[in-house]
């Protein structure tokens, strides 16, 4: 059984029904389980979830890095000094992404043609893998769930 430490140094017991877990235990849940499912179906194509967004990022067009961190600062750890630098290098070394510079600014990163190759195929791997996550939950329900986690978001003081 799963026991955790409370504040007071006493062991808890989590509750066991499932109506009774606060929202924060699913949605840290959700998340990870979310996470892992796109990690196994990305590797079993050479690529992380981070890869697998810079591309996407990339198939809209040429983008400096400081941009794309931008993008995916949501899932870096910006705090431990994280960027996409290794990703974007891993990318270049496999051609799949290119970097351009004009010898003032940043570089630009983009998408090689085998990299759009890459990408077009990896459109399908990540459709199945989303429409797996979302079997079963009803259109109605998936939009009002968005909706409230949006506005938690902003209630919470989140600005995009």
């Amino acid at each position: 059984m799963d026991r955790r430490s409370s504040a007071g140094g006493g062991e808890v017991t989590p509750p066991t029904d499932d109506d009774a877990r606060p929202i924060g235990f699913w949605l840290k849940l959700v998340d990870g389980l979310i996470d892992r499912r796109f990690a196994e179906v990305l590797d079993e194509h050479g690529v992380t979830r981070r890869q697998w967004q810079l591309l996407d990022l990339l198939e809209r067009g040429p983008a400096t890095r400081s941009t794309l961190d931008e993008a995916v600062a949501p899932f870096l750890d910006v705090g431990a000094g994280e960027t996409s630098a290794d990703d974007l290098t891993e990318l270049v070394d496999s051609g799949w992404v290119a970097l351009t510079t004009d010898g003032v600014g940043d570089g630009r990163h983009a998408l090689t043609e085998r990299g759009s190759v890459a990408h077009r195929r990896l459109v399908a791997v990540v459709d199945d893998a989303r429409d797996e996550v979302m079997r079963g939950a009803e259109p109605e329900a998936y939009a009002t769930t968005v909706r409230f986690l949006r506005d938690t978001a902003h209630a919470l003081g989140w600005r995009p």
